[in-house]
């Protein structure tokens, strides 16, 4: 699939990156019968062996405290349900679901347990089935918790939990490359404007290649500023680590574990087949290299694994059987996806910032994309909130439920 050198001197679309975001976005391009432009993707790493789609938890949950946020999770989840006729009803796509053991918030404090009430009120709104549950009701129902400080609970169990993030960017990479898409391993070292400034006229690959392009797509992930820089654009999007376990317990739980939100910070959820899964960070929590991978195995001995042991008394005795680290593109101003055109250089695409919610915004995100460059606004959800502009007037779309 992936290619050493374009085949053509320019084209219509260039997108920088070919993980999640720019699979998306070139799948809803080539399939939309209303584009008939050309489309290369970038990516210097096709192996993707360190892209955070690789490194996702691979979850869905509508537990935002935006109702835009809700709406794009509602959509990913009819698409992930309904993936193979979204595609073209293609015999090869399997079929796929969301195994929906829902997302555990847990208050230990009456001020995040304000927080719960008023984001379920804006998830109720959009038609989330959120449920907020004393402690005592959380005990009834998942009685392996410890809840002695629990003041709130929330959780909602329809469309939430796990779906297979992998084989949904397969399958978009390799049906937009059926479909003419050109995929090329190569870095964009470069980009070249207009005397006006105001357009991205080519951008030159670390081969040497240099490449027309009608617009430039920033697909990047945690690397968005760095990309966005050669175009003469600041972002304030940064690498930030991520550490997850997966173990297995002695004595498993008799029933499905929520993707449990700790009032600590750390998270765990069902595995399957007696495992499970942990992630996590530091309470230092600095940006990082892009090539900083390197796990911190104090974290889980000094901080994970007690604080499990406390909450789950059955997970005093695991074993990790899996660990690694990656990061989140996280877009530090207001922990939201930054999108659309900026206001300067106007044929230059955000699609970037996801402060660790891509895997699952990935379809909205992707089909909004395609539409903004197709007609020049959004045929289905309204995704202008997430313009660039907003970061210079000052006006933040704050996303509170940040994990």
């Amino acid at each position: 699939m992936f290619i050493s050198a374009p085949a053509h001197s320019s084209y219509d679309v260039v997108i920088v990156g070919g993980a999640a975001m720019g699979s998306a976005t070139a799948w809803f391009l080539a399939s939309n019968p209303d584009f008939d432009g050309t489309v290369l993707v970038v990516e210097r790493d096709p192996t993707f062996e360190f892209a955070s789609t690789s490194h996702t938890t691979s979850c869905i949950r509508q537990q935002f405290s935006t109702a835009l946020n809700v709406k794009i999770s509602q959509f990913a989840a009819g698409y992930i349900k309904d993936f193979r006729i979204h595609m073209g009803g293609d015999p090869r796509i399997p079929d796929l679901g969301i195994r929906s053991f829902g997302y555990m918030y847990l208050a230990s404090d009456p001020a995040f347990a304000n927080t719960l009430r008023k984001n379920a009120e804006i998830q109720q709104a959009c038609g989330a089935r959120t449920q907020l549950l004393s402690a005592d009701e959380i005990a009834a129902r998942y009685p392996f918790y410890k809840v002695d400080d629990v003041v709130l609970g929330s959780i909602n169990t329809v469309d939430e939990g796990y779906f297979d993030a992998a084989t949904i960017v397969e399958w978009w990479r390799r049906k937009a490359h059926e479909s003419g898409v050109e995929f090329v391993q190569g870095e964009v070292v470069e980009m070249s404007k207009h005397a006006s400034e105001a357009r991205v006229t080519a951008v030159t690959l670390a081969s040497g290649s240099r490449i027309g392009c009608g617009v430039v797509v920033n697909a990047s992930g945690p690397r968005a500023a760095q990309t966005a820089a050669l175009a003469g654009i600041e972002i304030p999007v940064e690498p930030r680590k991520r550490f997850s376990w997966v173990f297995r317990a002695e004595q498993p739980l008799d029933q499905d574990l929520p993707l449990t939100v700790d009032p600590s910070g750390i998270h765990v959820r069902e595995n399957g087949g007696g495992t499970y899964q942990a992630g996590g960070h530091g309470h230092y929590d600095p940006a990082v290299a892009f090539d900083d991978f390197a796990m911190d195995h104090s974290l889980w001995e000094e901080h994970v694994w007690p604080t499990l042991a406390d909450r789950i008394p059955q997970f005093e005795a695991i074993k990790v059987i899996s660990e690694w680290a990656g990061h989140y593109a996280m877009n530090t101003v207001d922990h939201n996806a930054i999108l659309g055109p900026h206001d300067e250089v106007e044929n230059f695409i955000f699609l970037n910032g996801f402060s660790g919610h891509g895997s699952q915004q990935a379809p909205a995100m992707g089909r909004g994309t395609a539409e903004w460059l197709i007609y020049g606004d959004y045929r289905t959800i309204d995704l202008r909130p997430f313009h660039f502009d907003r970061l210079r007037t000052g006006t933040p779309e704050v996303e509170l439920a940040v994990i």
